[in-house]
């Protein structure tokens, strides 16, 4: 227990030095607002492009609610960048369970990957319409389970990145309540 080193920061997501930062992407993988558009911005041409090679071989539907896939990460300090649709509560996606799967896919793909370093953002707390605090503790949890049920996996630092002195409050809160 407790293999993972979790923190929890406030930043810029897309200037992190890590091996793998999560986007909180749309199901079309091409881009929009928030955490996703930011990082489709400091990436460059090249993320969009593979993004929209895995819309026309792998995932011609979009990438489903919950899941997760990696792409290179462009201009990005970082190597990788895993893109995961968060579920939208303005939807009616309102199961934390979906949104724990989200963390917990994402940490798969790193470990497939051969990351040791991840930076994750407050997913489906922006205009997805989830409260940060749920988002926290459901993330919060979400990664303590997954770390626990996967020894040995490799990923040795979480970093969640957080845009607002409010979402950074909203993890420590978690974090100090036993979420962790």
């Amino acid at each position: 227990m407790g293999r993972v080193e979790i923190l929890t920061i406030l930043g810029d997501i897309t200037r992190m030095q890590v091996d793998a930062i999560v986007n909180a992407a749309n199901s079309s993988l091409l881009g929009g607002g928030g955490v996703d558009g930011a990082i489709h911005a400091a990436a460059g041409p090249a993320l969009l492009a593979e993004c929209r090679e895995l819309r026309r071989t792998v995932l011609p539907g979009g990438l489903p609610v919950g899941d997760a896939v990696a792409t290179g990460a462009g201009r990005l300090p970082c190597r990788w960048v895993i893109h995961t649709v968060g579920p939208n509560r303005h939807a009616g996606q309102t199961d934390p369970a979906l949104l724990a799967r989200c963390f917990t896919r994402s940490l798969d793909v790193a470990a497939e990957l051969g990351a040791t370093s991840v930076a994750v953002p407050a997913v489906s707390a922006g205009v997805y319409g989830w409260d940060v605090h749920e988002v926290a503790r459901v993330a919060l949890a979400a990664t303590r389970a997954w770390d626990d049920a996967h020894p040995g996996h490799g990923v040795d630092l979480v970093q969640f990145v957080l845009f607002s002195n409010a979402a950074l409050a909203a993890f420590r809160d978690a974090a100090s309540a036993g979420s962790v």
